[in-house]
């Protein structure tokens, strides 16, 4: 099936540029591009034209701007996933058209290979976010049907006539969660389809349990990964507390499906969960044909772009400062000041710890030596060379020992 991309932009040259870079695609009949030179043109396109999929627009053009355009698209029926195109310096405008639902945003200039990618990646959710979406409905007729979907709380709030206010969108302070596994979609290419459902169901089982005895509402499951809301639509003064015990309960059970796939001859990857507190928008989104319990805000987008920096760190689970400060007697260890996409500021992280691991002498030995590599005393290269050499498995040992090796200063990393 061809997917067909709606690029919205009134500079000349990009037409040109785009049909040639995915002139491959376009020929395969992978991919089909339309173009308009504003919003206004944008939207007499999307009205005639049902099989554009996505929208990839411009914020500064003439009559008709792409925040405004994006607003447009919200508000129909027949959504479609839209990635912003800014410049750097417009991060003020980033964060408004993420929060008003843009899927992702690309910097000018242009990076073509990131666009692909960015595409690629848009195209996937949007049909998994379709299929979710089909399922949703049809859970809809039905109480039974919707807790296979949604935590009890979520389920609760649907089937109840007399309590429609827990569905209206609403600001509220929460804590987002967000998990993925490592190298799944190679995996999942590898398998035999009835290896892949097996495995896919005997996982999301696994940590969907988990998520609903921390009283966790589960907003959405995209593949493999989970998106998890503490604070909404029921009141949760303690979101952040259940959060990271959610976190380290996920962890736990996750490292336990994979040993067990693992000693089947499947290499399943580990999980990366990311966890962040704030406001935001939170509530049931749709239509008279569909709705989508869901949540909005630089909040989500943060808790998801820490899910993705245990990559880097070599973690597998990352906390906010904001996460911390709501958590009395937190356990863990200090992660940096991350410089995460699309963020002016650094995100103060950590790495959540059971008590077992809190309380190893490694612990406060790499404490220690993180506070050194954070005065940029040159002895925090020796700590943390000893620390390896006694935890060679511990990834964010190594990555800031690779990074103080490669000349780097202070605890500011900079992963966007």
């Amino acid at each position: 099936m061809t997917a067909c991309i709606l690029v919205v932009d009134d500079e000349p040259d990009l037409e040109a540029l785009i049909v040639q870079r995915f002139r491959r695609q376009v020929r395969a009949g992978e991919l089909s591009f339309r173009f308009a030179a504003d919003g206004v043109m944008a939207l007499a396109l999307l009205a005639e034209d049902a099989d554009i999929n996505m929208v990839l627009t411009d914020i500064n053009m003439p009559r008709m701007d792409g925040l405004t355009l994006l607003q447009h698209i919200q508000a129909s029926a027949d959504q479609r996933a839209t990635v912003i195109v800014s410049a750097y310096g417009d991060m003020s405008n980033i964060r408004t058209a993420m929060n008003r639902g843009a899927f992702d945003f690309l910097t000018k200039p242009i990076d073509f290979a990131d666009l692909e990618a960015t595409i690629a990646k848009t195209l996937r959710s949007l049909e998994l976010m379709r299929e979710l979406q089909q399922r949703q409905q049809e859970a809809e007729r039905a109480r039974g049907q919707l807790a296979r979907y949604f935590s009890p709380a979520v389920a609760a709030s649907l089937a109840a006539a007399d309590n429609p206010a827990a569905l209206v969108p609403q600001r509220r302070e929460v804590t987002a969660l967000f998990t993925d596994i490592a190298g799944f979609t190679t995996l999942a290419e590898g398998l035999r389809p009835a290896e892949f459902a097996a495995l896919l169901n005997d996982y999301l089982s696994a940590l969907t349990e988990v998520v609903f005895a921390q009283g966790g509402t589960l907003i959405k499951i995209i593949g493999d990964a989970l998106h998890v809301l503490f604070g909404a639509p029921a009141d949760q003064p303690d979101h952040a507390v259940r959060a990271v015990a959610c976190a380290l309960a996920l962890d736990a059970r996750a490292e336990a499906v994979r040993a067990d796939w693992v000693a089947r001859g499947v290499a399943l990857g580990v999980t990366r969960i990311g966890l962040h507190s704030g406001p935001a928008l939170v509530g049931s989104f749709g239509g008279s044909g569909f709705f989508d319990y869901t949540a909005y805000g630089d909040t989500i987008n943060t808790a998801s772009r820490l899910e993705g920096a245990n990559k880097l760190l070599g973690t597998r689970i990352c906390a906010s400062a904001a996460v911390v400060a709501a958590v009395p007697g937190f356990l863990g260890r200090p992660v940096g000041q991350l410089r995460l996409r699309g963020r002016s500021e650094p995100v103060e992280a950590f790495e959540p710890l059971t008590q077992a691991r809190a309380s190893d002498p490694l612990t406060a030995a790499y404490a220690e030596a993180f506070r050194l590599a954070d005065a940029a005393d040159s002895a925090a290269v020796g700590a943390f060379a000893s620390l390896l050499g006694q935890a060679r498995d511990d990834g964010l040992i190594s990555f800031h020992l690779r990074r103080l090796l490669d000349g780097q200063k202070g605890m500011t990393v900079d992963l966007s």
